[in-house]
């Protein structure tokens, strides 16, 4: 007997108390919490793990993140581990992030990557606003099939929204369907037939000309990387076949564009060294 699909949802809210960043309120529905939260950089800035405890997402489950920052404040959220899009016949599942933020908040959204699995109906849309004077740091890495295991994504599909607007003006808008023998998996102006693609935005902000130079002197480990700059949004890329070097490039770009937009040194959380 097929089990019934997850309906899990997450609403946190940050609040600046003097100095000091607060988790001041969270609220969830099903699997997904999230941990103790932590200062590991002082005051300002609160680390929070987001955490999905069924470890995988199947057909029919539906997975909803609301982050509220409140003004002046700062956190970076990140996740355990890969999230994992499982196979499914029928129902496409369905995750919706929405990060909103106050004038002069800070957002670093930094989770592990998305595997795909082949036959998998996945829906991932992805959504800021940025009041004036707001920062958003994020990434998104999908990496199709368990190609650890020489799996290709065969057959699925998986559609992908990702906007970030200032003031009720959008500043990046995207949104496609990434299916197998699809123009988008194969032509070199999409993912090039690899099986790896991430996205990392930095907005609300201006990108000066050594920042910008010292973003696209990075290069991968292995696979290609671009950075483009628009006016309060740089947009870095990266296809390959690894989400380890996706991983590690992003890292990188991070190292350099925290002390650049944030006047802070990169402080990398502690999950990710586990």
């Amino acid at each position: 007997m097929p089990q019934a699909p997850w309906r899990a949802s997450l609403a946190l809210e940050f609040e600046r108390h003097g100095a000091r960043t607060v988790l001041a309120s969270r609220r969830h529905d099903g699997p997904l919490v999230v941990q103790k939260p932590f200062h590991p950089e002082g005051d300002a800035a609160c680390h929070v793990i987001v955490v999905h405890p069924p470890g995988g997402i199947a057909g029919g489950d539906e997975l909803t993140l609301e982050v509220q920052a409140g003004e002046g404040t700062h956190a970076l959220l990140t996740t355990p581990g890969a999230a994992k899009w499982y196979r499914s016949a029928g129902p496409s599942a369905r995750q919706e992030i929405h990060i909103d933020l106050a004038a002069g908040a800070t957002v670093e959204w930094l989770p592990q990557e998305s595997i795909v699995f082949d036959g998998a109906r996945a829906h991932l849309r992805w959504r800021a606003d940025l009041a004036p004077g707001a920062r958003l740091l994020a990434w998104e890495i999908l990496c199709l099939g368990r190609t650890g295991s020489g799996e290709r994504f065969t057959n699925g599909v998986v559609a992908l929204e990702m906007r970030i607007a200032r003031a009720g003006r959008s500043l990046w808008l995207e949104r496609g369907a990434l299916e197998p023998a699809s123009r988008a998996l194969e032509s070199a102006a999409g993912l090039g037939s690899h099986s790896v693609a991430g996205t990392f935005v930095a907005a609300g902000c201006a990108i000066g000309d050594e920042t910008l130079a010292a973003c696209r002197a990075l290069c991968p480990e292995e696979g290609e990387a671009a950075v483009t700059r628009m006016p309060e949004l740089l947009v870095a890329r990266y296809r390959g076949d690894s989400s380890e070097a996706a991983r590690a490039h992003f890292a990188r770009l991070w190292s350099v564009l925290r002390p650049a937009v944030l006047g802070i040194a990169a402080v990398a959380p502690r999950i990710w060294a586990t």
